[in-house]
């Protein structure tokens, strides 16, 4: 590219050079015959004066001061008389280098003036020289705008290739490089906003990666404890029965969550919404965790109102329930007491127990990402609050000691201008 614009320029350059200094040229050319053909028809005139003058006073032409006054002339009078009078003075030039110019007056005087042209077209030469030059220093001045310009305009394109070569390579960094062409400076803004948009797009991937591992691994260890308990009661077959029907429900449920997942990603989780049924939604949960809690030494306990619907999605419930029952089995302590309530705006499901519950440096960050207080990954919690704002309601820690978790969801005909929450908690 650099060398089109620098062919181009130049070619333009020329072009305009040649279209200028060729007229100029004849131009200046014309003007110093004319001014030399005029200076010799003066000095003609002159010297027909000047011998008329003298022939009125009747006094001869002086030759020698002619010679001395038009040194560089060859001058040649004739005068009518008896006899005839013809005075030459000076050097004739060659023919072929000759220019003349005479005068004549009433009287029969004649003045004829020559000189050679070798001074005339050595004046012509010089100036034709000095606008070559001109051109010449035109065409230098051309190519040094050329190669300034093909700079300012070839690096910024060679710095957004390697910006677009780096955006393809998976660095979505904007690079706010600014160049001054108005051009080149949309183009770079196009590309910072591409660059952040794919860093977004980028982080989403990620994150969803994160959250879908965090969110299968607790119905996969489900599915776990129920093989472990068939495996354990071999000899026993309606404990394996039961165990494996358990084993099915989780299943179902693993694939309910994936579908979760999925939905979650297409961002359609507010139009999946339907009514579900309390009652089942958290019998199923005492059935998946009851074994672990009671393994662990510890009862689960369901108080409260009975036969409540709410509006959300069966999975993303499931999912909040579950995690918080995960939470309190392996941080808190003692009996975990699962109340459920109607409020004017909201139904309630409160998950407690009676552990040590949670500090209070770390109870202002329970919701953020990678904060956990037992060494875990500090992904249950934060995951839980955005599965429950998706499905228009919200997950609150309304007591730090003991630990307990409220999951505020919406009543059977909100139509959603009174929505708990409106944006991902």
């Amino acid at each position: 590219m650099r060398r089109r614009l620098l062919s181009s320029t130049l070619l333009v350059a020329v072009i305009g050079v040649l279209l200028l200094g060729i007229p100029l040229g004849v131009a200046v050319n014309r003007l110093i015959e004319e001014e030399a053909t005029q200076e010799l028809s003066s000095h003609a005139k002159s010297l027909l004066g000047e011998v008329e003058y003298a022939r009125i006073q009747d006094q001869p032409v002086d030759e020698q001061q002619l010679e001395r006054k038009y040194s560089d002339l060859y001058i040649q009078i004739y005068a009518k008389g008896t006899p005839p009078q013809v005075i030459t003075v000076g050097t004739e030039p060659p023919e072929s280098q000759k220019m003349t110019e005479d005068a004549q007056s009433e009287n029969g005087v004649y003045v004829a003036v020559s000189r050679d042209k070798t001074g005339v077209e050595r004046e012509v030469r010089a100036w034709l020289f000095l606008i070559l030059g001109l051109a010449a220093a035109a065409l230098a001045v051309a190519v040094g705008l050329a190669i300034v310009q093909s700079r300012r305009l070839t690096l910024p394109l060679s710095d957004l290739a390697m910006i677009a070569e780096r955006l393809g390579s998976g660095d979505a960094r904007p690079s706010k490089h600014r160049y001054g062409i108005q051009e080149l400076d949309r183009v770079a803004e196009v590309l910072d906003r591409s660059a952040t948009r794919i860093s977004d797009l980028l982080a989403r991937e990620r994150e969803f990666a994160t959250d879908a591992s965090h969110q299968l691994r607790t119905p996969l260890t489900g599915l776990t404890m129920r093989l472990e308990e068939i495996v354990a009661a071999a000899d026993e077959p309606g404990i394996v029965k039961e165990e494996g029907e358990a084993a099915i429900v989780q299943a179902e449920r693993l694939t309910a969550v994936i579908d979760e997942l999925l939905a979650t990603a297409r961002r359609q989780r507010q139009a999946q919404s339907e009514i579900v049924e309390l009652d089942v939604l958290l019998d199923q949960q005492f059935i998946e965790w009851g074994p672990a809690f009671r393994r662990a030494g510890r009862r689960l306990s369901l108080i409260g109102t009975r036969g409540l619907r709410a509006l959300g999605t069966g999975g993303g419930i499931s999912q909040v329930i579950s995690t918080l029952l995960e939470n309190s089995l392996e941080h808190g302590g003692g009996t975990v007491t699962v109340t459920t309530c109607a409020r004017d705006r909201s139904i309630v499901i409160e998950v407690a127990d009676e552990g040590k519950g949670i500090t209070e440096d770390l109870a202002p960050r329970i919701f953020e990402r990678n904060v956990s207080g037992g060494g875990s990954t500090g992904l249950g919690l934060p995951l839980a609050r955005t599965l429950a704002a998706a499905d228009g309601g919200r997950l609150e820690l309304v007591r730090a000691r003991p630990a307990a978790f409220a999951f505020f969801l919406r009543q059977v005909g909100d139509s959603g201008r009174n929505r708990v929450v409106r944006g991902p908690a």
